[in-house]
């Protein structure tokens, strides 16, 4: 056999053999690609994202799309080919195993944790844009979860409110915990509540909840560090004065508490927010309005642009990451807060583009 024709066939074996290989060496790394992105304005399998019944709404337009990220699966073991082709690839990105699953984390406790967040999200942007339009929301300390075989179960149950403890009035979640360390593992403290099915009742009849019980508990010691706890997590619930039902299935976490409170605040006012623009955005939100990181940004930019976004709202503190790989024809807006979104969203209507906040990669 020719020299030439040798060299050509080993070369060509080894080949063969380095791709099989690729495939069969599993390496600990997982791929986040852009995914899905739905216009809070708009419907889903013929239903409404944002659904308002007991007060008057308005005619929307455009587009307010929330942004998503497709991951690979807790269970999924990526061969070495997909982690190279993932890393020269431009849409998509391939990160530890560990940052999307940490501590071992399942793949139905990362789905239960993420519809947890993504419900939680939901109320915070109920909140947060009838608070920016100034209308009342009460809200209340309430018991949110209580720990199996702690002091607590089988006297505190999910949803009491919590009116004071020892005495001492509880105006915030934080406030629980601050008040029950005051004491020493052992010693006993008192929680005056109204039990959830009073408060249920309440609820149900358009009236403010009475009646309370006290309820005394010996504290105990927590497992991590040498502090008092009765085994319960301190939580907020909201009464809203009107329905604000948010229907969106096969999503989860966080980031969509933004552009759900931008579209509330849009079908809540007269005129349209987007002035008939295709505007997309991600960020977190909490009761006061503060936006926050997410995850995913450059992915999320990428699907933006992909389903037509002109302007992207940009969490403040993404901004760096954003602005380093923005995918071309796509405006990065910098927000801090809904106010904020919703100025820029103003001034973006009124074609006042040269005084929008941008975001920079230094």
């Amino acid at each position: 056999m020719p020299r030439r024709t040798a060299t050509m066939l080993a070369s060509t074996l080894i080949l063969i053999a380095l791709l099989c290989a690729g495939v069969l060496i599993k390496v600990p790394y997982s791929e986040m690609s852009p995914g899905p992105t739905v216009n809070t304005l708009g419907d889903v399998e013929g239903d409404p994202v944002l659904r308002i019944t007991g007060h008057k709404t308005y005619k929307t337009s455009g587009n307010l799309n929330m942004t998503t990220v497709r991951v690979t699966g807790a269970d999924y073991n990526m061969n070495l080919v997909e982690a190279v082709a993932g890393w020269l690839g431009h849409d998509s990105v391939v990160v530890p195993h560990d940052t999307l699953y940490p501590d071992g984390k399942t793949e139905e406790e990362s789905t239960q944790e993420n519809a947890e967040e993504f419900s939680q999200s939901q109320e915070s942007a109920k909140v947060a844009a009838l608070k920016e339009l100034n209308i009342p929301v009460t809200s209340r300390v309430v018991v949110s979860t209580v720990v199996k075989d702690s002091p607590s179960q089988g006297k505190l149950h999910a949803g009491d409110i919590i009116k004071n403890v020892d005495g001492t009035a509880v105006e915030k979640p934080e406030d629980v915990a601050k008040l029950v360390t005051k004491h020493k593992p052992g010693q006993k403290v008192t929680f005056t509540v109204v039990p959830a099915r009073t408060a249920a009742a309440a609820e149900k009849a358009g009236k403010e909840p009475e009646g309370t019980e006290k309820i005394t508990l010996s504290t105990v010691k927590a497992p991590d560090e040498d502090r008092a706890i009765v085994g319960i997590q301190a939580g907020t619930d909201h009464t809203f004065p009107f329905d604000i039902d948010i229907k969106l299935a096969d999503v989860g976490g966080p980031s969509a508490g933004l552009m759900f409170s931008l579209g509330i605040v849009d079908k809540l006012t007269p005129g349209q927010l987007t002035g008939g623009k295709f505007i997309a955005g991600t960020g977190t939100i909490d009761d006061a309005g503060k936006v926050g990181p997410i995850g995913g940004i450059t992915m999320k930019l990428v699907g933006a642009r992909d389903a037509g976004a002109r302007y992207f709202l940009t969490p403040d503190e993404n901004c760096a990451a954003a602005a380093s790989d923005t995918p071309d024809g796509l405006t990065l807006i910098r927000v801090k807060t809904i106010d904020d979104a919703k100025k820029s969203l103003d001034e973006l209507r009124a074609g006042d583009t040269a005084g929008l906040p941008s975001c920079s990669a230094g």
